[in-house]
């Protein structure tokens, strides 16, 4: 049958009508990233360079691995899940909400002291016996992230624990929704002292660190990562295979971390 213009055109406008109605179809190689916050920097950037290989998109969300694991938990979508610690990780492993299977080890890190930039406190050794609660001042607080579940909060928690410090910053503390919020509290000047990753301490010019926590004071800070299950299996082991890559070592050690 032959159409005439009219009806050709017409066609043609109808399908443009129903194309934009659709709109944008996600990509089957898309990958959608839950990453602890602390791995901000790092992992936006590697992921700017698997997009940029044409390995695929990649979407994140940072938050604290807790807040994180708690979402998975409950079904958001993700495909990649890397935590600051093993307890959300084991969290969600219990429940079979991850790729038990291919987990693995990714990243470690330290915990360090910082102060404003301007502050007059001086570069100190962490240790037992220290006048921590001293250092805050009359009515300072220590900026660090919520020792109850963010994982930043709860190795800082331990170490001052094991040096004996705990009791006396405990009633004193300012606990934050997630380490990169412990790090603003202190750039702003809003806390004499905040503890954080030195990671975090190191992508800021705004806060300088006074003292590094003895690494034996606290568990091992390890980054696990794994696969959620019922995410997209074939885009999250591409994006896993390329976190061990030499690309993303070098982004990793750029800002700071230790990469297993």
């Amino acid at each position: 049958m032959k159409l005439s213009k009219c009806m050709v055109g017409g066609w043609i406008v109808m399908m443009m009508v129903l194309g934009a109605l659709a709109g944008p179809v996600a990509a089957a190689d898309d990958v959608v990233v839950f990453a602890a916050a602390s791995t901000t920097n790092a992992v936006t950037e590697i992921g700017d360079l698997f997009e940029a290989r044409g390995l695929g998109t990649v979407k994140t969300s940072f938050a604290s691995s807790s807040t994180l694991a708690k979402q998975i938990a409950s079904g958001a979508p993700a495909d990649v899940y890397l935590s600051a610690n093993k307890k959300w990780m084991d969290f969600l492993a219990e429940k079979d909400a991850v790729d038990k299977a291919g987990r693995f080890d990714l990243l470690g890190n330290s915990i360090v002291m910082i102060a404003p930039q301007d502050s007059p406190v001086k570069t100190i050794e962490i240790k037992a016996g220290m006048d921590l609660a001293g250092m805050l001042g009359k009515d300072g607080r220590l900026s660090m992230g919520d020792p109850d579940h963010v994982p930043a909060g709860m190795y800082g928690k331990k170490a001052m624990q094991k040096l004996g410090l705990w009791d006396q910053v405990k009633d004193r503390v300012a606990p934050m929704k997630d380490v990169r919020a412990a790090l603003v509290l202190v750039e702003r000047a809003e806390a004499p002292l905040g503890q954080v990753y030195a990671t975090d301490a190191a992508i800021s010019k705004k806060v300088r660190v006074v003292g590094t926590f003895p690494a034996d004071s606290h568990p091992p800070i390890v980054y696990p990562v794994a696969a959620v299950a019922g995410g997209k299996a074939d885009a999250a082991a591409a994006f896993m295979t390329f976190l061990k890559s030499s690309e993303a070592r070098a982004v990793f050690e750029k800002y700071g971390f230790d990469v297993r």
